[in-house]
């Protein structure tokens, strides 16, 4: 059997065990596995799929790294790059366009799941906001600070801006704790007063702030501190 052949039947392998049992069945090397496809002479996919998990320190920091990363691991070029950031965008894109579905948002896991996507695995800190209408129908996400791995600038006037422009009636806080911990700091908590305080003078009403981390998101508002 040539390299190329033992390749495809490895990368064959991962696709079938997914349509038998599902996506979810499959380890973050058979997912990227089917991803690659087909590794490169004399390396299977199997190799390259291993050291690019390897090199970036397993499938969260490989959704996370930069073009030199990626493109460091000899089989995985500009156009692997260019694909897996395509996918993440669509992924995100999706989970917005159903939070745009429903007449409001109602389904806090929906939400949990769209700002995972957008923000679980950036490297610095970033604070983004969700404005809804009226009726709590999504208006748009805006990431607006973003800082380094300590913690986001947070400008209450730039936040109020924001909401009048949109034409707000409420809106949803996030960020990320890049150290994967979600507990919020007494900084955290601060701002959330501050912003709510700010946006309460103009009566656009603040339903929660979200902190993502590395497994979970933690709401201030399931957790009472709003």
């Amino acid at each position: 059997m040539t390299e190329r052949n033992r390749t495809t039947e490895l990368a064959l392998q991962p696709r079938e065990k997914l349509i038998q049992a599902g996506a979810a069945s499959l380890s973050d090397l058979e997912l990227l596995m089917i991803f690659l496809r087909t590794g490169t002479p004399g390396r299977s996919v199997t190799l390259v799929a291993t050291e690019l998990l390897k090199q970036c320190g397993g499938i969260g920091g490989l959704l996370d790294a930069d073009f030199d990363k990626v493109t460091s691991v000899p089989g995985v070029g500009i156009a692997k790059y260019a694909e897996l950031q395509a996918c993440l965008e669509l992924v995100g894109r999706y989970l917005e366009s159903q939070c745009r579905r429903g007449d409001t948002i109602t389904d806090p896991n929906l939400t949990r799941r769209f700002l995972k996507s957008r923000l679980r695995h950036r490297r610095r800190e970033v604070f983004a906001v969700l404005l809804l209408d009226n009726q709590h129908r999504l208006i748009a996400y805006e990431e607006l600070f973003l800082g380094t791995i300590n913690g986001a600038s947070v400008h209450p006037r730039e936040v109020v801006k924001l909401a009048l422009d949109r034409h707000a009636a409420a809106v949803i806080f996030a960020h990320n704790h890049p150290s994967g911990v979600t507990e919020p700091s007494a900084a955290d908590r601060r701002i959330t007063e501050r912003l709510r305080s700010a946006l309460g003078l103009v009566d656009i009403n603040v339903l929660d702030h979200m902190i993502v981390g590395e497994g979970e998101v933690l709401s201030f508002a399931e957790r009472g501190l709003l």
